[in-house]
């Protein structure tokens, strides 16, 4: 699957910088299907680096000019599929599959798992759906026998971790975890929680027991270190 690249950050989600990221910003250069896809295939490939995938700087720097080069002012949803690395696991990719407008039924589940190759090697599974999916369906989900995340392309046009007022999250590792309560003499229960429900947690593809250390930046009271518990 090939790998595609974003450019830069919405105004106002990197705190005003005034780069140009709106749908609106890029409809003269192609279509508003065309931009949406741009966007959020964007976000996803940065999501994709903060989950710890290897995409490199080039990647994460296609224009929409380049963009519809490739992918047309229509592109095809099947496409724009991305499959990744880890960094700290070669071996183990995530896999981003974009979905089509009809609704999502488990007969496309199905379909989906086995068009997937190299089961084994996969890590995660991200979907991208335009459309609802029914109860069955994410019935089907549960027996992948890897994590799977899915989210509505209008939540992908934005990437919410550059926004001016959001916090650096760092995720503690097992062995930092361990430290970390053994110093306060805490159980993981006892920390500040997270919902794995929160935007910013599916994001990041938190897990539930995870523990992640929240640096703010600015605000009255000055730098800012805490820590959350996702549950």
């Amino acid at each position: 699957m090939a790998i595609v690249k974003g450019d830069g950050v919405v105004p106002g989600s990197d705190g005003g910088s005034g780069r140009p990221g709106c749908i609106t910003s890029h409809v003269a250069e192609g279509s508003v299907e065309s931009s949406r896809f741009f966007l959020c295939r964007r976000t996803v490939m940065e999501m994709l680096r903060d989950r710890g995938c290897n995409v490199s700087d080039s990647d994460l720097n296609l224009s929409l000019t380049e963009f519809l080069s490739e992918f047309g002012p229509n592109p095809d949803h099947e496409r724009l599929s991305v499959c990744v690395h880890l960094r700290s696991k070669p071996s183990k990719k995530i896999v981003v599959i974009f979905c089509g407008t009809d609704e999502i039924r488990k007969r496309n589940m199905c379909c989906i798992y086995a068009g997937l190759p190299n089961k084994a090697s996969i890590h995660q599974l991200i979907l991208v759906l335009q459309s609802k999916m029914n109860c069955y369906a994410r019935k089907e989900l549960e027996k992948y026998p890897f994590k799977v995340d899915t989210f509505h392309i209008s939540d992908l046009l934005v990437n919410i971790t550059k926004h001016v007022s959001q916090p650096k999250l760092e995720m503690l590792t097992a062995e930092e975890k361990k430290k970390l309560l053994m110093k306060y003499n805490l159980e993981d229960k006892k920390l500040p929680l997270m919902l794995a429900t929160d935007a910013t947690a599916r994001y990041y593809g938190l897990e539930k027991g995870q523990v992640v250390k929240v640096n703010y930046s600015g605000g009255f009271a000055g730098p800012l270190e805490t820590y959350r518990c996702v549950a």
